[in-house]
């Protein structure tokens, strides 16, 4: 619209009067452990009230429709990359707690059940084991105890 009604050369020749914007400063913000960027900066140092009352109304407009799509593009591109590095994560955490599930839990169950077998098998080893001592031991006291009559007689 600017350039419609003031002529590129002119809207070309009031841009270069204005000051440039800021250097975009990123820094990271730590959101449920995972680093996203948060944008500053991106905006002027000084406001353009000088520059306003010299240039026409258009561009001035066209000045001020700017500034804002440039703050909505700012936000826009903090908010997707915040979203595309929280998805990432997601997709981290939804792999490894499959993997557990379907792979991890399984082969400790499978160890849980083979330790259990193991100590039962050498319970009921034990048990075998002791009655044959038991048995011998009985058998010993018997024979102890024939010598002793047989000694005693």
């Amino acid at each position: 619209m600017a350039e419609m009604l003031d002529g590129e050369m002119r809207l070309e020749n009031e841009a270069m009067k204005i000051p440039q914007l800021k250097k975009l400063l990123i820094t990271p913000k730590n959101v449920m452990g995972v680093k996203i960027p948060r944008l500053e900066g991106g905006t002027r140092d000084q406001a353009l009230t000088e520059y306003l009352l010299e240039i026409p109304v258009s561009i001035s407009e066209a000045m001020k429709a700017f500034q804002e799509v440039h703050k909505i593009v700012l936000d826009v591109a903090e908010k997707e990359t915040t979203l595309r590095k929280l998805l990432h994560e997601i997709e981290k955490t939804k792999r490894k707690a499959n993997a557990i599930e379907n792979v991890f839990i399984p082969r400790l169950e499978a160890a849980v059940k083979f330790i259990i077998f193991r100590l039962e098998e050498i319970e009921r080893d034990t048990f075998a084991m002791l009655k044959t001592v038991k048995r011998k031991m009985g058998e010993r006291e018997k024979q102890s105890k024939k010598e002793e009559e047989l000694v005693a007689k």
